[in-house]
Order: structure tokens, then C-alpha cells, then sequence
């Protein structure tokens, strides 16, 4: 095992990635393919923890800033419709949505924090540069708290009672019962609690992503979200799927990485 953070969330980003259209039901998936690649997952997370490392104030501002910056040098990671336009507008503010970008993005938040509160209001702020809808900011305030949650030593039933009682995410069908019946969706509402319940039957890092991919949905993004929770709750990821995401990544990317884990990774 690899000890990580945000490259919990990144590999199953770029793991999903072949699968976000092409979907599969396929537990047994290829785990390695050459078409595999970072996407908007992975650019917007880096601006995240970005923002983190250099901005003590958490402000909105530099974290705008940070998302156009990474977003314009990256432009062909298949962004959303209306985060594209956003990306190019020099100001535009936030626009109500309650898609599940907010909730990809947001794992640096959930391993750089020393309390729930701070996590919590960190997610906030994170999300609210752009997805202000309630279940935007939900989505993202979720995720954050369970990578917190598994971080610091909570069991998945803790984690599972905390996600259920504070958001509202029905969590108790597993992945098995979801499987058949589920299908794409871009939601926070629709596809956060199914990606939090894949780590919940997940048994490590791998089975975490296989869990969450196959179930058919927007595999790319629920593969950084049950990665990064997987990752703080194993404390890692395996040896292959590092040394493969991290060939997929420019260097900028991994100075980003490499910078957050020498500050966060033991925190």
C-alpha cells in the first residue's frame, strides 16, 4: 500500500474515466486500461488543494481564481455545460447548481481539517464557488465528512449513521440490491449516497472502486468520490493503482499531490 490522500479520489477519477459513458455492471472490470486518463475530477480537485495550501482565509475568491486557472490550462477534461461557460467567464458567479461536481472535487477538504466543524464549513465554501444549490452543497459537505470521518478512526457504521442522520441519504441497500435498477445520474442526491454505500460493502481500496464503477452511474466521478473515502479509511492505495494513476498525471499535477501528502498524509 501506497499512503495517500487526494490520490484516493484522482485514480478512481481516472479509473472511471473509460466507463463514464460506456458504462459497466461488470464487478470484474478491466482495472487498467491504456484510454484511461484524468478528467475534470482530477483538475478540479487539484485546484481544491491548491487553494488549501495557499490560502489560510479559505476565501471564495482565490479559490475561483484557482478552479479558472487549472480549468483553462486543462480545457479538454469534459467539463459540464454550464462549469465550462463558468470557466471562461472572468466573472461569473455561482449558479445554483446541484450536480455532483461539487462533491468530486472535494476530498482535499476531508484530509486537511482537524475538526468536523472546520471540515464541514471548508466543504462549504468549496462547493458554494459554484454549486450554491442546497443539495450541492450537501453532496460536497457529505463526502468531505465521511473521508474526515474514516481519517480519524471511525467505523463504517459510525460513518454510515453520521452521512444517513445529518444529510439525509438513505444508505442502507447495498450495492448488490442497487446494482441492477441503478443508472447514470449527475446528481449529488442521486449519485452521493450510492457512492458512499460502495465503500461501505467495500473490503479495500480496489473493491472500494469496483463496488462504486459497476454499479453504472457517472463512474468517473463516484470513483473519486468512494476513492477518496476509501482511501482515508485504508489509509491508502494499493501499490499498482498509484504507480499507474500516477503515470497518467503531468508534473504539475504531481507537485500538487506530492505537496498536499507531505503536509496532510500524516496529519
Amino acid at each position: 500500500m501506497k499512503k495517500a490522500t487526494i490520490l484516493g479520489a484522482i485514480a478512481g477519477d481516472v479509473i472511471g474515466s473509460v466507463y463514464e459513458f460506456n458504462s459497466t455492471k461488470d464487478y470484474k472490470f478491466n482495472l487498467y486500461d491504456d484510454k484511461m486518463r484524468p478528467t475534470d475530477d482530477t483538475i478540479m480537485t487539484l485546484a481544491v488543494a491548491e487553494w488549501i495550501l495557499t490560502d489560510n482565509e479559505l476565501r471564495h475568491e482565490s479559490l475561483t481564481s484557482l478552479m479558472r486557472i487549472w480549468g483553462r490550462k486543462y480545457p479538454y477534461a469534459g467539463y459540464g455545460g454550464h462549469f465550462f461557460l463558468w470557466l471562461a467567464s472572468n466573472d461569473a458567479g455561482p449558479y445554483n447548481s446541484w450536480g455532483n461536481g461539487s462533491a468530486m472535487r472535494v476530498s482535499p477538504v476531508g484530509f486537511a481539517f482537524g475538526t468536523l466543524d472546520e471540515t464541514l464549513n471548508a466543504a462549504k465554501i468549496s462547493a458554494e464557488v459554484t454549486h450554491n444549490h442546497p443539495e450541492g452543497i450537501k453532496g460536497a459537505q457529505a463526502t468531505a465528512a465521511a473521508i474526515y470521518l474514516a481519517r480519524t478512526g471511525s467505523t463504517k457504521e459510525d460513518i454510515r449513521k453520521y452521512i444517513s442522520g445529518t444529510f439525509g441519504y438513505a444508505l442502507d441497500m447495498e450495492c448488490a440490491d442497487l446494482r441492477p435498477h441503478y443508472s447514470y445520474e449527475i446528481s449529488c442526491q442521486e449519485s452521493v449516497p450510492q457512492s458512499v454505500r460502495a465503500f461501505i460493502d467495500s473490503t479495500d481500496y480496489e473493491s472500494a472502486l469496483r463496488e462504486t464503477i459497476s454499479l453504472g452511474g457517472d463512474a468517473d466521478t463516484m470513483g473519486a468520490i468512494t476513492g477518496g473515502i476509501a482511501c482515508a479509511f485504508y489509509n491508502g492505495v494499493t501499490d499498482g493503482i498509484y504507480d499507474f494513476t500516477m503515470s497518467k498525471l503531468q508534473d504539475d499535477m504531481k507537485d500538487i499531490i506530492n505537496e498536499f501528502d507531505t503536509k496532510y498524509a500524516d496529519a
